[in-house]
C-alpha cells in the first residue's frame, strides 16, 4: 500500500476545493432565471435589463397607471409605450419609469398615443441584464442592456430617412420640473424632478449616441418650439432624427445630483458603444451573484408527461402521443429558486455615483466616504426573510446597508423606515432597520458605529409619532389612540427586543432590562379568553371580534395572522395559549 504523504493530501484537497469552486463560478445561472415571472398577475415586476441592487433599471413600459402597473409593465399588455431608466420592483405603489426613450419611425409625435407601438409576445426575450422586443408599428428591434448606473440601448431600424428617438420627460408621474438641452449632434443632458410615491424625486441624465443624428426638435406642451437648443418646463420632450442609420446605439447615464454626475456614471461604466462586451459583463455579474447559492435536486431528468396531466395551463391530448412533451422538473425547480434569488437583488438599489456623491434625505449632496449609498428599503417586507440572507451571502454589501442607515439618521434625523430616492415615505410600520442592524452586528458585521447605530435604534422608538406615546404609556398601543393598534404593538415589541439584544452585546444592562421588559407588552394584546391578538378600546377588548375580519386594528392581515408574531418569545407565546398540543392542532 502506498502512503501519501500529509501535506500532499492537504494541497490535493485544497486544489480539489479550488477547481470546484472555479467550476461553480463557470455554471451558467442566469439559464434558470425568467424574468417573465411575476410579470403578470399582481406580481409587479419587471422584466427589462438591470444590474444586481444597480441604480438602472432599463424597461419597458407597457401600463401608465394603476395598482397593477406599479412597476410600469403587465404580462398582458400588447402595447409599449417605451423603455425608461428606472423601476421598482414588487412594490405595492407605482412610481419611477423616469426618461422615456422611444424609437420610432416617420413624422415624430410627441403624445404617448401617438408614438407607441404594438408588440408581440413571441418576439420578446429577456435574461438577467438583457431585454430584447420588436415594434410592430415600426418594425424596429429593440434591446437593451445595463451596468450600476447607465442603460445601453441598440435599436435595429428598417430603411428609412426618419428614423428617430423620442425622449419624454413628462411620461408617467407628476413633473415638478425639467429641462433638456441638446449638447451636439451626438449627446443630450437633461433633468427631472417628479412627484409621485416620493414627494421630491430627482433624475439628472446624460445621453451619448453612436452616430450622428440629423436633426432635432424640442417640443414644450407637445409644441415643437423650432431653433432651441434647451427648454425647461412641466411638459418637455425631445425627438432626434438619422438617415437611413440601419443602428443605432444610445448609453444613458444616470445621477440624484447632476448631469455632470451622469456623465461621469457614463463615461466610466461604458466608455465605448460594445454593446455584446456590456451584455456579457451583466450576465458574469449575475452569475457571480447567483453562484452564492448552489441548489441540488433529486428529481429526475426530463419526463413524458402522464396522460391527462395538464402542462402550462393545457391537458395533453392523447391523440398527440408522438408529441408528448417532456417535463424537466429539476430544470423547474431550479428556474423558481433562482428567479426568488434575481428578484431578491434588485434591490435596494445603489444611490450614489461613481465619485461617492448622492443626495441625501435631507436633498443636500453628500459624499459616501468608503461605502455606496443605497435607497428603495422596503424595510416591513425585508427584514423577515431578505435581509438575514444577505448578511450571510453578501456582507460587504449589508455593511453598506447599514452605514446608509446611519447616513439617513444624520441627515433626517430618523432611521429609515421606507426610503424611496431622496425621500422617506413613511410607508408600512414599525423601525425595521432595526432588526437588520442587530442582525448584522450578532453574525460579526460590525465595521460601522455601533454606538451610534444604537442611539439611533432608542430614538427611532421612543418620539410620539406613530402610536409609540400610547405604547409606551400603556404598555401597548391603544385602539382609542391610533389605527392598527395590534400590529404596531406587536411590531413595536419584536424591535424593543432587538434593542435589548443590542444593549446586551454593548453591555448596556441597564438600556437591556428595560427593553427586554418592553419586548412582553406583546402580551397586552392577546386576549388569553380566545388567545388571539386583539384590539383595546373604551378600556375593553374590541367587539364585535372575529379573528378572520381584516379590520383597521391590523396592518394587511388579521388576527389569525397577528397572533403568531412573537418570534422573540414563541415558547411565552405557546405556553399563555395552552402549550403546544392547542397551538399545533
Amino acid at each position: 500500500m502506498i502512503k501519501i504523504p500529509r501535506s500532499l493530501l492537504l494541497v490535493s484537497f485544497f486544489l480539489f476545493f479550488t477547481l470546484s469552486l472555479s467550476a461553480q463560478r463557470k455554471k451558467d445561472y442566469t439559464q434558470f432565471v425568467d424574468p417573465f415571472i411575476g410579470t403578470g398577475g399582481h406580481g409587479h415586476t419587471y422584466p427589462g435589463a438591470a444590474l444586481p441592487f444597480g441604480m438602472v433599471q432599463l424597461s419597458p413600459d407597457t401600463r401608465l397607471d394603476g395598482w397593477d402597473g406599479s412597476s410600469g409593465y403587465h404580462y398582458t399588455d400588447s402595447v409599449v409605450y417605451g423603455f425608461s431608466h428606472t423601476h421598482l420592483s414588487g412594490t405595492g405603489i407605482p412610481d419611477y419609469c423616469d426618461i422615456l426613450f422611444m424609437p420610432t419611425t416617420g413624422e415624430p409625435q410627441f403624445k404617448n398615443t401617438g408614438y407607441s407601438s404594438p408588440f408581440k409576445k413571441k418576439n420578446e426575450t429577456a435574461s438577467p441584464g438583457y431585454y430584447k422586443t420588436l415594434l410592430d408599428k415600426y418594425n424596429i428591434g429593440v434591446e437593451l442592456t445595463a451596468t450600476i448606473r447607465a442603460g445601453m440601448h441598440r435599436y435595429t431600424y428598417p430603411t428609412t430617412q426618419q428614423a428617430n428617438i423620442i425622449i419624454d420627460l413628462q411620461h408617467r408621474d407628476q413633473v415638478i420640473n425639467s429641462w433638456i438641452e441638446v449638447v451636439n449632434d451626438q449627446e443630450i443632458r437633461g433633468f427631472r424632478e417628479s412627484k409621485s410615491w416620493a414627494k421630491d424625486q430627482y433624475v439628472y441624465f446624460y445621453a451619448k449616441f453612436s452616430k450622428a443624428f440629423k436633426t432635432y426638435g424640442i417640443a414644450v406642451n407637445d409644441q415643437l418650439q423650432p431653433g432651441i437648443k434647451r427648454a425647461d418646463g412641466k411638459n418637455i420632450k425631445l425627438f432626434i432624427q438619422f438617415n437611413n442609420p440601419g443602428e443605432v446605439l444610445s448609453k444613458v447615464g444616470i445621477s440624484a445630483v447632476s448631469t455632470e454626475g451622469a456623465l461621469k456614471n457614463l463615461d466610466a461604466e461604458i466608455p465605448d458603444f460594445d454593446f455584446k462586451k456590456i451584455q456579457k459583463n451583466a450576465k458574469t455579474a449575475w452569475n457571480n451573484e447567483l453562484a452564492k447559492i448552489e441548489i441540488e435536486s433529486s428529481e429526475p431528468d426530463a419526463q413524458e408527461v402522464p396522460e391527462n396531466m395538464a402542462v402550462n395551463g393545457y391537458s395533453r391530448s392523447p391523440a398527440k402521443k408522438e408529441k408528448e412533451p417532456k417535463v424537466d422538473h429539476a430544470k423547474i425547480k431550479r428556474t423558481i429558486f433562482y428567479t426568488a434569488l434575481y428578484h431578491v437583488m434588485l434591490s435596494p438599489n445603489v444611490y450614489s455615483d461613481v465619485d461617492g456623491q448622492y443626495r441625501g434625505l435631507d436633498q443636500k449632496i453628500h459624499t459616501a466616504e468608503g461605502f455606496n449609498y443605497y435607497t428603495v428599503f422596503s424595510l416591513w417586507d425585508t427584514f423577515r426573510a431578505e435581509h438575514p440572507l444577505l448578511t450571510l451571502i453578501d456582507r460587504k454589501r449589508t455593511l453598506d446597508f447599514i452605514k446608509s442607515f446611519l447616513a439617513m439618521y444624520d441627515q433626517n434625523g430618523l432611521l429609515p423606515i421606507w426610503p424611496l430616492a431622496s425621500n422617506e415615505t413613511f410607508c408600512m410600520i414599525g423601525n425595521h432597520s432595526i432588526p437588520v442592524i442587530v442582525d448584522a452586528y450578532a453574525k460579526g458585521i460590525r465595521d460601522f458605529d455601533a454606538e451610534k447605530a444604537f442611539t439611533a435604534m432608542k430614538s427611532a422608538v421612543n418620539h410620539n409619532q406613530y402610536g409609540f406615546g400610547s405604547y409606551r404609556k400603556n404598555g401597548l398601543v391603544l385602539a382609542d389612540d391610533d389605527k392598527e393598534s395590534v400590529s404596531k404593538t406587536l411590531e413595536y415589541a419584536y424591535d424593543d427586543w432587538c434593542i435589548a439584544q443590542m444593549a446586551k452585546m454593548l453591555n448596556k444592562p441597564q438600556e437591556y432590562t428595560e427593553y427586554i421588559q418592553r419586548a412582553q407588552y406583546w402580551k397586552n394584546v392577546q386576549n388569553k379568553d380566545n388567545g388571539f391578538m386583539q384590539a383595546r378600546i373604551n378600556g375593553d377588548w374590541y367587539k364585535p371580534f372575529d379573528p378572520a375580519e381584516v379590520n383597521r386594528h391590523y396592518v394587511e392581515g388579521n388576527a389569525w395572522q397577528y397572533t403568531f408574531l412573537v418570534p422573540q418569545d414563541v415558547t411565552g407565546l405557546i405556553n399563555r395559549m395552552g402549550g403546544q398540543r392547542p397551538v399545533c392542532r
